[in-house]
């Protein structure tokens, strides 16, 4: 899978074609069109696999995780719904996922065979408890976004799972930098508000 890298920011190469409608594509995708799924995986591969590596750091890693990711949107195309964001923004937070997985079952190895040198120690209540409280604020982050709006969710989905910068997530939907900015801060405002976390002055 050579050919998944991150392309460079700007403009389209010279004679590109428009964007593709992905939203379309993918529902097309949901009902077997082969054809459909090739134009979605050259215009989202090289995205998932940039998100990827800028999760893992590791460009081997980051073209399975890619290669598994864009499996799984062929597979669940149909989960895709369009009134809870853009089909990018869905597509990302698939991809976002799957790396933390990798680099979490990574660090899971390890601490595994820091545990086995270590098998007459206790268990740590604090490890068991720490990956309780992970479990819930994962639970509460969801709840949080379904609480924004549709275009905040999709904001901040793109620039903190997606890792975008506010021109890029502005480019991608086609908004003004000011536009952006104001749905991202307005979508972490909600969220805060939802969760409970800091106060409007932290922001």
């Amino acid at each position: 899978m050579n050919h998944l890298r991150p392309v460079p920011d700007g403009a389209p190469e010279p004679g590109a074609p428009s964007a593709p409608d992905l939203g379309d594509l993918l529902r097309r995708s949901a009902r077997g069109d082969q054809t459909a799924f090739a134009a979605v995986y050259d215009a989202v591969a090289p995205k998932v696999y940039g998100l990827a590596l800028r999760v893992l750091r590791d460009p081997a890693q980051a073209e399975e995780v890619a290669q598994e990711v864009l499996l799984e949107i062929w597979r669940t195309a149909s989960h895709f719904r369009a009134e809870r964001g853009s089909p990018l923004a869905w597509m990302l937070t698939i991809t976002h996922r799957r790396a933390v997985d990798r680099v979490r079952a990574a660090e899971s190895a390890t601490r595994r065979d820091v545990a086995y040198g270590h098998r007459n120690q206790s268990v740590s209540h604090d490890a068991t408890a720490e990956a309780a409280h992970a479990s819930l604020d994962a639970r509460r982050v969801r709840g949080a976004l379904d609480a924004l709006t549709p275009v905040q969710r999709e904001a901040v989905q793109l620039a903190y799972l997606g890792g975008y910068t506010h021109t890029e997530v502005a480019s991608m939907l086609d908004l003004p930098v000011g536009t952006a900015k104001t749905r991202i801060r307005d979508g972490l405002i909600r969220l805060r508000d939802t969760m409970g976390v800091g106060t409007r002055d932290e922001l």
